[in-house]
């Protein structure tokens, strides 16, 4: 008798798996989907904006509003590390550029918060943990930007460490969970956009609205499906192994996101995890923190991709994004009252969205949407 319950304990535990796993992979195949109809939409407004920034302030709001639009930094900083080593775009305008894609990557976070709306306790946790990130770049882009343009801080620490790294040979990294991601959304986009012959724009259109069904269903189950058979497991896992301090959290974020080359994916994990109650906020932020330095590393093999005089530029700019993440980590983490005041911001959001859930809604279209497009398009 104790044998037959131990085998189907087992297979259970197999089936969990399997389902987790599926679950999985459709979350990370939506997020793919709707970078694929963004850029589809808005990869030459992106570059139009890159390459036309009238001053080192329309910068800023430059690279918050084509992040948001392309849903990657790694995307951003990688154009402009090109558009600086061809010479299009003078490295000090590169510099809050480079900034503003940082608060722009976030957008997908709160998304996929927004994805938990409909359970008030779940949503603000959720919240939480995805604008601790915005609220994070925020703080340090009000304290390096003013010192960044007056005394040019950033650009000649990078000029320094530039010429350690110049004449590097570019290496080449390839996301795994992109391989396994992309032929499949490659696959649906194809049908859709082209074997449905549906008229643009209306075949992007359909293509986004079934990658946030995708999401949002997605999402609903992964929730429910670790509340229900997991829940005390993943605490164990979390609160022993994976988030035991700050330092492991930290790296980890930082490990996973160069591995996967987007920032994106690897905090917008752990979004699910918080609205499911399974990770606190204080565990949450070092994870992202990690996974701010760890998304600099695409722009850094792209700048040591190219050859020339436009090398060391590139490599500049890259190491800028660099800079500014590393200097936010230690001046809103490592110094201990400034570490509260991003989580402080966070959770009273996180109550605010609670009682009236329509302002994520209003935070997610007016900071990554409406506010950067109207000040660049009043100030060009």
């Amino acid at each position: 008798m104790l044998p037959k319950i131990s085998k189907n304990k087992t297979l259970r535990r197999i089936l969990s798996a399997i389902v987790f796993l599926f679950l999985l992979y459709v979350f990370f195949l939506s997020i793919k989907l709707i970078g694929i109809t963004c850029k589809f939409l808005g990869k030459d407004v992106v570059k139009h904006f890159l390459a036309n920034t009238s001053s080192p302030l329309i910068g800023l709001f430059v690279g918050i509003l084509t992040t948001s639009i392309a849903q990657s930094s790694s995307f951003t900083t990688s154009l402009v590390v090109g558009f600086v080593g061809s010479g299009i775009l003078p490295l000090t305008f590169a510099v809050p550029i480079i900034m503003g894609a940082n608060i722009g990557t976030t957008v997908t976070n709160t998304i996929i918060a927004i994805g938990q709306i409909k359970w008030r306790s779940e949503f603000k946790r959720a919240i939480s943990a995805a604008v601790v990130h915005d609220f994070f770049n925020i703080l340090t882009v009000l304290v390096l930007l003013p010192i960044e343009l007056k005394f040019h801080y950033l650009l000649k620490l990078a000029t320094w460490f530039s010429a350690v790294f110049e004449n590097m040979g570019g290496v080449k990294l390839v996301s795994p969970i992109s391989m396994w991601v992309k032929p499949v959304a490659k696959f649906i986009e194809l049908f859709i956009v082209h074997t449905l012959n549906i008229p643009k724009p209306w075949s992007v259109i359909i293509l986004f609205a079934i990658s946030l069904g995708m999401l949002f269903s997605t999402l609903i189950f992964i929730v429910k499906f670790l509340r229900s058979t997991m829940i005390s497991k993943v605490e164990v896992m979390i609160d022993k192994y994976i988030f035991r301090n700050g330092a492991i959290a930290m790296g980890l974020g930082f490990l996973v996101t160069a591995i996967v080359q987007s920032s994106s994916i690897t905090t917008s994990l752990i979004v699910p995890l918080a609205g499911a109650g399974l990770l606190s906020l204080e565990k949450a932020f070092p994870f992202t923190l990690g996974a701010n330095v760890g998304t600099t590393v695409t722009a850094l093999m792209a700048s040591l991709v190219l050859t020339g005089d436009g090398q060391t530029a590139a490599l500049t700019a890259a190491l800028v994004h660099l800079l500014f993440n590393i200097n936010g980590i230690l001046v809103f983490y490592v110094i201990k009252p400034l570490r509260a005041i991003p989580l402080l911001f966070a959770r009273k959001f996180g109550e605010v969205c609670e009682k009236k859930r329509r302002y994520a809604i209003l935070y997610l279209i007016s900071v990554f949407g409406l506010l950067p497009l109207i000040v660049v398009l009043i100030r060009r």
